[in-house]
């Protein structure tokens, strides 16, 4: 007899019951046995991000290398190849390497004072080339770390996966009431929050301590953004070669503690979407003139004539105004040049992918024109933009004559090269004396209004102003935020 109460189940019965609770214990010991995500909030990750392809940056592969880390460097498509910037065989180095390559806008512009229309062109053509060119972008970042809630929608339409911001992190450079590190997943994938830019102001334990800071609040996502990797202060926003790597040397250490290294493409997760085309631009016809703010009337938020840049080369000091006298309204661009050496300064449409330059159509030719006063010769420049967005020298007029009274200068240029799709010029200053400019246009030539009478003919049919020197893509400009205008 049993020696306590027990309830005796028929066999079949009995079976059923083992069975069931077979299959709940299974069960439970599944839901225990889930493994932790690799991206659990209590884990700290970091991301170190380059922005710009500065060609110095390739000076961080070896510490990354010996470390095992990838990193992420955000591209501006439209400056591969210029002086002081990556290659596209770069590129293809830091892709072989396991590194990301995300984007950064063709031409570098401030996307928040810039139309909508542009920004989303810089943006989706930046993507589109450098996945024509066979890489996978799934990331970007703001130049200037500029945005607004409608160029966000745009860097999520044109096919990213997240955008990065800088300054949202809390550190001793700012944001002192900022979280430690962005949550996994965040919240806002196209307003990442990141520490400041790495400045020369930034030490080891500076780096050190954003990494302590994230695992002392319970971990999460830190990013780092660097621009120049060189010794001796090549820049304001530079960090040495040797400060990187005894920083990734620290940072390897950490992996024990299970704060790890990633690229943001890997945290952000999802794979490549479709490629995205921007708005077009059309290109001038009939009697329209292609030439934005064409009488310098509009002044920039920053001052000087909205959708026009400062540009030249050489040896040379040119003093830039604008103002009266104006052969028509109240404004024309001034340009007076002293300790003349060498190459040239000219006041010339903004390079951008259309909302300034005019759009032109490969096998077409086009009627440049500009009123003028100068005390000394003076001739076009051109420049035309690829339909990847970058910017070259193309060819110069021939000179014009010096004149005392406002004179229009016309020229028509050779046929547009296949694949090219914008155009800039400007009438430059060569010389020690002054040039005044206004009421620029240009026309298709098989339209083109005849030109006003009197027009000023080219001095001499041959005589051309040696071009800027060949630095990759010729005379490419990136021009400060002071000589930009939305």
């Amino acid at each position: 007899m049993p020696t306590q109460s027990m309830v005796l189940l028929p066999p079949a019965r009995r079976s059923r019951l083992l069975a069931a609770l077979a299959v709940v214990s299974f069960v439970l010991g599944a839901l225990v046995a889930v493994p932790t995500p690799v991206h659990a909030a209590t884990s700290t990750i970091v991301s170190l991000t380059f922005d710009d392809a500065n060609s110095n940056q390739l000076d961080a592969l070896p510490a990354l290398k010996t470390n095992g880390m990838k990193a992420t460097f955000y591209v501006p498509s439209g400056y591969v190849g210029a002086a002081g910037y990556m290659t596209r065989a770069n590129l293809n180095t830091l892709k072989t390497a396991g590194h990301e390559i995300g984007g950064h806008t063709v031409n570098h512009p401030d996307l928040a004072a810039i139309g909508i229309d542009e920004a989303r062109r810089q943006i989706c053509t930046d993507r589109k080339t450098l996945t024509t060119w066979g890489f996978t972008v799934r990331s970007f970042a703001y130049p200037f770390a500029s945005s607004t809630s409608a160029v966000e929608q745009a860097a999520s339409d044109c096919g990213y996966r997240s955008a990065r911001s800088l300054g949202d992190i809390r550190s001793r450079f700012g944001c002192p009431t900022c979280a430690y590190a962005e949550s996994i997943p965040s919240a806002t994938p196209f307003a990442l929050r990141a520490l400041d830019q790495v400045e020369t102001t930034w030490t080891l334990a500076d780096l050190q301590q954003g990494v302590l800071n994230a695992e002392n609040a319970g971990g999460g996502w830190v990013q780092y953004t660097f621009h120049d990797v060189c010794a001796n202060a090549c820049s304001t926003i530079a960090v040495s070669p040797s400060t990187f790597a005894q920083f990734l040397t620290w940072l390897a250490a950490r992996q024990s503690r299970g704060t790890v290294v990633k690229t943001v493409g890997d945290v952000v997760g999802g794979s490549a979407r479709p490629v995205v085309n921007g708005p077009v631009v059309p290109a001038p016809t009939g009697t329209t003139n292609g030439v934005v703010n064409a009488g310098l009337e509009t002044a920039a938020a920053g001052g000087g004539p909205a959708c026009w840049m400062r540009g030249g080369w050489g040896t040379n000091s040119p003093t830039f105004t604008s103002g009266t006298p104006a052969h028509a309204g109240a404004v024309a661009s001034a340009i007076s040049m002293t300790g003349y050496s060498s190459g040239d300064a000219k006041l010339l449409p903004q390079f951008d992918l259309g909302q300034c330059s005019p759009t032109v159509t490969p096998g077409r030719s086009y009627s440049l024109r500009s009123w003028y006063r100068a005390t000394v010769v003076t001739q076009f420049a051109v420049y035309l933009r690829s339909s990847t967005g970058a910017w070259s020298y193309w060819t110069s007029s021939p000179w014009f004559a010096a004149t005392s009274t406002w004179t229009e200068a016309t020229w028509t240029a050779p046929t547009i090269p296949a694949g090219y799709t914008g155009i800039s010029f400007a009438l430059t200053v060569f010389g020690n004396g002054l040039l005044r400019t206004d009421d620029l246009s240009l026309y298709d030539s098989a339209g083109a209004p005849p030109p006003a009478i009197g027009a000023a003919q080219a001095e001499t049919p041959l005589s051309r102003h040696a071009p800027p020197p060949v630095d990759g893509s010729i005379e490419v400009f990136t021009p400060t935020e002071s000589d930009v205008a939305g």
